[in-house]
């Protein structure tokens, strides 16, 4: 299983290279075609290697470390080429293969407007590069490698806003690079401090070792400064800043896979670095992470409440990036418990957010696409009809409806559905944190995060009256809008259907992280 990870993460980067060779084609458009059908060919073999490392993965021992490849890669900093897989960075892993195979089949009948040609090929290589180094952030198992992985995906991510995206493209994708790139210097101070106490980088030797050998204010300096690297992509408030403008200029692919996994690197680190690494560090810093999420829930909550007012001018893409502080602020909180129970929720809820905000992108991508806007107040009057609701969405493109009224119940955690256990299960973990922390303060957390569940209920419910059933006020255009299209169909029913299996069946997850979680947590 070892050579199946490895070629999981050399594929998409000989594809990257061969991007780069003039074999394509004579003319721009056979170029383009073959270099999107190369791009879906090799994100698809990539998933179908995710597929088999799951299948082979031993299910009954998921706290160890499988697919395991070692060895030393540069001697004079004790940098080792460690790879490997377990309960928790294996369903990240798939999810990863599976949305950027979505993405590039998505793309391969709607590719995001270049500024220059050829687009397509240049896009291709991007977006394999940006696949190696997602898939290797949660692959890798030494803290530089890590580090390595973690920057990879910034530059090609940077282009494809800049290059891909819409609108204000440039300046949002600058404000991307320069917040993610300060925090991820700020993360290596911290690496290089544990690894010149500890005397090695590798993340399993550090997790054994437990904090042992490294004094309290080392683990207290380094615990911050990794903190504050990963809370910028993951995204915390008030570290969030830079990510409504790069949602709302992003292209469609863009915005599902940071929202679906970029986001998901920097909680990761947490888990995997910041509890086992320096244990006692993160206790002392777990009461005011834990109301940085709080107040995080709230405030991306409220700020979505804002944006769906009628009139606001909101955007939707802008809105579903305020609602990811907000959900990602429950990830937080289940890790700031530093609880089985929290942990567990906050890893569900990675997985959860990326099934149902990448099929919110997706839809609300495609009613761009349609409408030329995202803007809720034009679509909201674009899709309402003269004098009657329920003759928008539902009435004009009923499926295309139905998957944005699906997406949206399940991100306001609907029971049954995948948004809801992770959200449950990191408020258990607030109302009893571990020990050492002051429980007062945390049940208080968990009442904030509770006030959110309501209001995001408010303001996606808003959204879906607005959109789906429109405004009767608003005079309908002339056109009726295209409904669902088969390769969005195709692209998109995975996403669904994962999130109502992760909802009827959250054992499926829970079963493979819970093990993992309680071994880093006992100092394995």
């Amino acid at each position: 299983m070892n050579a199946v990870l490895i070629a999981l993460l050399v594929l998409p980067l000989l594809g990257a290279a061969l991007t780069l060779a003039p074999v394509f084609g004579p003319d721009r458009a056979t170029a383009d075609r073959r270099a999107l059908r190369l791009n879906t060919v090799v994100t698809g073999a990539v998933l179908l290697l995710a597929v088999a490392l799951a299948a082979g993965f031993d299910h009954d021992e998921p706290a160890r470390m499988q697919a395991t490849t070692d060895v030393s890669w540069i001697p004079a900093l004790h940098v080792r080429l460690h790879l490997g897989v377990d309960g928790i960075s294996l369903p990240l892993v798939v999810l990863t293969a599976l949305l950027t195979f979505l993405c590039a089949l998505y793309s391969e009948k709607r590719l995001p407007n270049g500024d220059t040609v050829p687009s397509a090929q240049a896009f291709v290589g991007l977006f394999l590069l940006l696949e190696v180094g997602m898939l290797a952030t949660f692959a890798v198992l030494d803290l530089l490698l890590f580090f390595l992985a973690f920057e990879i995906v910034l530059i090609p991510m940077y282009f494809l806003i800049a290059r891909w995206g819409s609108g204000a493209k440039v300046p949002a994708a600058n404000r991307f690079i320069l917040y993610t790139l300060l925090g991820s210097a700020v993360m290596l101070l911290g690496f290089l401090l544990i690894g010149s106490k500890a005397g090695t980088f590798d993340m399993q030797a550090l997790a054994t070792a437990h904090g042992s050998g490294l004094s309290h204010t080392t683990q207290v300096i380094a615990a911050l400064a990794i903190l504050v690297g990963l809370a910028v992509k993951a995204p915390a408030w008030p570290l969030h800043s830079w990510l409504p403008d790069a949602h709302t200029a992003a292209p469609t692919v863009g915005s599902v896979l940071l929202a679906g996994v970029l986001l998901k690197m920097g909680t990761y680190g947490l888990v995997r670095v910041l509890l086992p690494v320096v244990p006692d560090g993160t206790t002392t810093l777990a009461p005011y992470l834990g109301a940085f999420a709080a107040v995080g829930i709230v405030y991306g909550s409220l700020a979505c409440l804002a944006l769906a007012r009628p009139g606001s001018k909101g955007d939707l893409k802008r809105l579903i990036a305020y609602s990811s502080v907000g959900h990602m602020g429950f990830v937080l909180l289940g890790i700031a418990s530093l609880t089985p129970v929290g942990v567990n929720g906050a890893l569900f809820a990675n997985i959860a957010h990326g099934l149902i905000t990448g099929l919110l992108f997706f839809v609300v991508g495609a009613l761009k696409d349609r409408y030329g806007t995202a803007d809720l107040d034009t679509l909201a009057g674009a899709t309402g009809a003269t004098g009657a609701t329920g003759a928008a969405l539902y009435g004009r493109a009923p499926r295309l409806g139905a998957l944005l009224a699906f997406a949206a119940v399940a991100s306001l955690g609907l029971p049954g559905l995948a948004g809801f256990w992770g959200e449950l299960l990191a408020m258990f973990g607030a109302f009893d944190p571990a020990q050492g922390l002051s429980r007062p303060a945390f049940v208080t957390y968990m009442v904030l995060a509770g006030l959110g569940t309501l209001l995001t209920a408010a303001y996606l419910l808003i959204v879906v009256k607005r959109v789906c059933m429109g405004d009767p006020e608003q005079p309908a255009p002339v056109a009726d809008v295209a409904d669902l299209r088969r390769y969005e169909a195709v692209s998109w029913t995975p996403l669904a259907a994962l999130t109502l299996l992760a909802g009827l069946w959250p054992a499926l997850l829970l079963g493979l992280s819970n093990p993992a979680v309680k071994h880093l947590l006992g100092g394995g």
